[in-house]
């Protein structure tokens, strides 16, 4: 074939392409489209996720399950706060027994399977969620029987405690219902199979990291904090307008309680909060800010899962009680 033919084929193909073109011009970017490839950030957290997510377990396990053993062997759940204070544990232990699947994760990949992936994450934000919300529960709780003792006495009864309780489970679990819904596993070219939303467009998936990021902020950051404060701060009142010898020590425990909750919670929520309107926002954006972003996320998410290994230290062994159910456990 001599060239005027070959460019006369060609010509003839070319049109005919045209012709029968049905791409819409909506779709048609001109732009150049920046890929960021997240290699260096990737490796960091290969390297750093799993080592801390390996820690949190065996801390939230020694610390929850410490708990749990003296709640079984010495206490009953006849009262309101041990049934809270149970529940706080369940949740505690369900979030940790998802962190080893995490950890492997980042090793490697997800080699647990659809199902898995499905079940660890819902346990992981369950757990998580829930976590939070009895947090914010026994918090209100020690409210009402210090600032309110008399009205208390009548209300907080075993009954409150278990309707609180299922509240609370049902809230968590609908909060995380999507989980179940948009975690799937898919190959990828560079990370081999992730367990990571997908399976549907990217303008819905977007829409419901969007969803999520406001929900952790607004429900399971903003509120409980402005709960614990308004709480614990009220509960320092009272104790200062009581003659109570121990007075000090329980304003400094209060102290701490609430700069810890901020503390681990605030630089965290605070990420999630950018990375929604990151993602909420127009125009451009850069390879290092989403980078900064990532790193960012990874420390402080950590920082945030710390506490659901300390919680219990500041609920339980803070008390004479526990304290000496902790003795007769050692001697």
């Amino acid at each position: 074939m001599s060239y005027d033919d070959s460019y006369l084929l060609f010509k003839e193909l070319s049109d005919l392409y045209e012709a029968n073109d049905t791409t819409d011009p909506s779709y048609v970017v001109s732009e150049t489209v920046r890929l960021c490839t997240k290699e260096q950030v990737n490796k960091f957290g290969s390297t750093f996720i799993p080592l801390f997510y390996f820690s949190n377990f065996i801390l939230s396990f020694l610390g929850n399950g410490l708990v749990l053993f003296i709640i079984y062997k010495y206490e009953k759940l006849s009262t309101v706060t041990n049934i809270f204070l149970l529940n706080l544990v369940i949740s505690n232990l369900l979030f940790a027994s998802s962190l080893p699947f995490w950890a492997t994760y980042h090793l490697s990949e997800w080699i647990f399977g659809m199902a898995l992936c499905k079940l660890v994450s819902s346990a992981y934000f369950i757990g998580f969620y829930s976590s939070i919300l009895f947090l914010t529960l026994m918090t209100f709780d020690r409210y009402l029987a210090v600032v309110h003792a008399v009205a208390a006495a009548k209300s907080r009864k075993k009954a409150y405690a278990i309707a609180a309780s299922v509240a609370v489970w049902c809230i968590s679990i609908v909060a995380s219902v999507k989980e179940l819904v948009l975690q799937n596993v898919r190959q990828t070219p560079l990370n081999g199979l992730v367990c990571e939303e997908s399976g549907y467009p990217e303008s819905t998936m977007e829409h419901w990291r969007l969803v999520t990021y406001y929900q952790q902020f607004l429900v399971f950051f903003l509120l409980p904090l402005f709960m614990v404060m308004y709480c614990y701060i009220s509960i320092t009142v009272r104790i200062m307008s009581t003659r109570m010898k121990e007075k000090c020590r329980a304003i400094k425990l209060i102290f701490i309680i609430i700069f810890t909750f901020f503390a681990c919670w605030t630089p965290y929520n605070i990420v999630i909060l950018l990375r929604a309107i990151n993602i909420s926002s127009e125009g451009e954006k850069s390879c290092s800010d989403i980078e900064s972003l990532d790193y960012a996320l990874y420390v402080t998410r950590n920082v945030a899962y710390l506490y659901c290994c300390i919680s219990p230290v500041f609920y339980t062994f803070v008390g004479k009680k526990f304290q000496s159910h902790f003795r007769r456990l050692l001697y």
